[in-house]
């Protein structure tokens, strides 16, 4: 039997909930971790209609992409999801932005869907790299590296993953020449060129314990004015971030690229601005509402940007810019993903019946 943490560590092994923008609210939003998990519900939304067939599935779970707990509330009441969720004992889970970011996920999907090459996309709003530590590399004399060192791991040095005192020694020469008026050095004589045997060591420091690793150098040390380097390293993005941008597999008529779209998404009709009559070599998607991606799809001079929505000056932007964009309505641009998800959750847990609503949808019709 499975359980809800089993959906959860699933989950953040598709679309890691760190991979989610600041703003949004994902991951297990109702339900015990320890709790069974026999049947699960896949949604974009949860609308009501759809929790009542979560309820007659008898799902233990619903995977709901956007949160239906966005902002904090101060009351749990009758009437509300949440509190017919807990009431029903169904946890509900939701991804969010973190599937958008994540390899697979809903921007890949759309992404196929249009015919942009997997393997030349790249993030149409990449993440930048994020400063994680810095390097400390020091000079000592060859018999008080050992001391050292162990100041600057008690201080929080040294650490990488679950390994510690980790550090990089090399051997070497040091030289200097102390003025003879004011200094006092403690290995030869002021006034004249000293060589030292010396060990280069480098250690990583978190940002956080850099001012006490730095005190703990500075005391261990047995230099008068110790040498010392230190080097920001940042950790190279996790994911490629939102949106996709690239060249199509094989370039095609818009006229084919929106009939094939069409088909992926299952939906009748599409809302079209700029230049209808055109070969597309290159386009973005931004899945749900990410009109603000539209820079960065001009500035990669695309032919095509397709999303859910974007705002009617942003479309004017686009098409005098010879840019064609393609709306699908919010949702429809996301709803695709539910089968990709549900086939990437069958294969981590085989034991659990998925099913993908039949009620969820866009709120828009076309009349």
């Amino acid at each position: 039997m499975s359980t809800i943490r089993a959906l959860e560590s699933a989950m953040e092994q598709i679309a890691p909930t760190r991979f989610a923008a600041e703003w949004d609210n994902v991951g297990l939003l109702v339900g015990d971790r320890d709790a069974k998990l026999e049947r699960a519900l896949l949604t974009i939304d949860l609308w009501p209609e759809v929790y009542e067939e979560a309820r007659a599935l008898g799902a233990d779970a619903v995977i709901a992409y956007h949160p239906p707990i966005f902002k904090p509330v101060a009351r749990v009441l009758p009437g509300s999801i949440a509190f017919d969720a807990v009431r029903d004992k169904i946890a509900i889970y939701s991804p969010h932005t973190a599937l958008d970011a994540a390899t697979g996920g809903t921007n890949d999907v759309l992404a196929d869907a249009v015919g942009i090459s997997p393997t030349d996309r790249r993030g149409l709003d990449p993440p930048a790299p994020k400063d994680r530590a810095f390097k400390l590399v020091t000079f000592v004399p060859e018999d008080s590296v050992d001391k050292v060192a162990d100041a600057l791991f008690a201080a929080g040095a040294g650490r990488i993953g679950d390994y510690s005192r980790c550090s990089f020694r090399l051997r070497g020469t040091g030289t200097f020449f102390g003025d003879p008026a004011s200094t006092s050095p403690v290995v030869g004589e002021s006034g004249r060129l000293e060589t030292v045997d010396e060990a280069r060591l480098e250690v990583l420091v978190p940002i956080a314990k850099l001012d006490a690793v730095l005190a703990a150098h500075r005391r261990a040390h047995p230099y008068e004015t110790p040498a010392f380097d230190l080097v920001r390293i940042a950790t190279p993005p996790e994911h490629m971030g939102f949106g996709r941008v690239g060249p199509l597999e094989t370039p095609a008529p818009l006229t084919d690229v929106l009939a094939r779209l069409k088909h992926a998404l299952s939906v009748d009709h599409l809302l079209v601005a700029g230049p209808t009559d055109r070969l597309v070599r290159t386009a973005a998607v931004g899945a749900g509402a990410t009109g603000e991606l539209l820079g960065a799809a001009l500035k990669a001079n695309v032919d095509l940007f397709v999303l859910g929505e974007m705002r009617h000056h942003d479309a004017l932007r686009a098409a005098t810019q010879s840019t064609t964009v393609v709306m699908t309505l919010h949702s429809n641009s996301e709803r695709a993903t539910l089968k990709t998800l549900r086939d990437r959750l069958a294969t981590l847990l085989p034991s659990v019946s998925l099913h993908v609503s039949a009620r969820d949808r866009d709120p828009f019709t076309v009349r």
